[in-house]
């Protein structure tokens, strides 16, 4: 168990997940969140519309997409923060496309 302090609440699940596996799993530590966006899917139920979050992760080499998909914007994160983590795990794995910088720009 692990308790983490962020600029926000997805912030602080995101370094205390990874607080959590980096002892079995050191090579995460590489992997940074580079963009989060939360869309409602459902917009007429209001408050208790559907709510899709995506996250684009990267390890300095490749970038590869994650969803999260509830009724509370913090469990829709919480899934696609694990499903990040979880991708750079599977054997053989190949991603869709290059990390880019800010400006579209092809990094390491």
């Amino acid at each position: 168990m692990r308790t983490a302090e962020g600029n926000g609440p997805v912030n602080a699940l995101d370094a205390a997940l990874r607080a959590a596996i980096t002892e079995i799993h050191p090579h995460l530590r590489d992997i940074e969140l580079v963009n989060y966006k939360v869309r409602i899917l459902d917009e007429s139920h209001g408050t208790g519309a559907v709510t899709r979050v995506l996250i684009d992760a990267s390890d300095g080499q490749e970038l590869w997409g994650a969803i999260g998909v509830d009724e509370n914007v913090i469990a829709a994160s919480w899934q696609a923060l694990v499903d990040s983590l979880e991708f750079p795990e599977q054997p053989g794995r190949r991603t869709r496309r290059p990390a880019t910088d800010e400006a579209g720009a092809r990094t390491r």
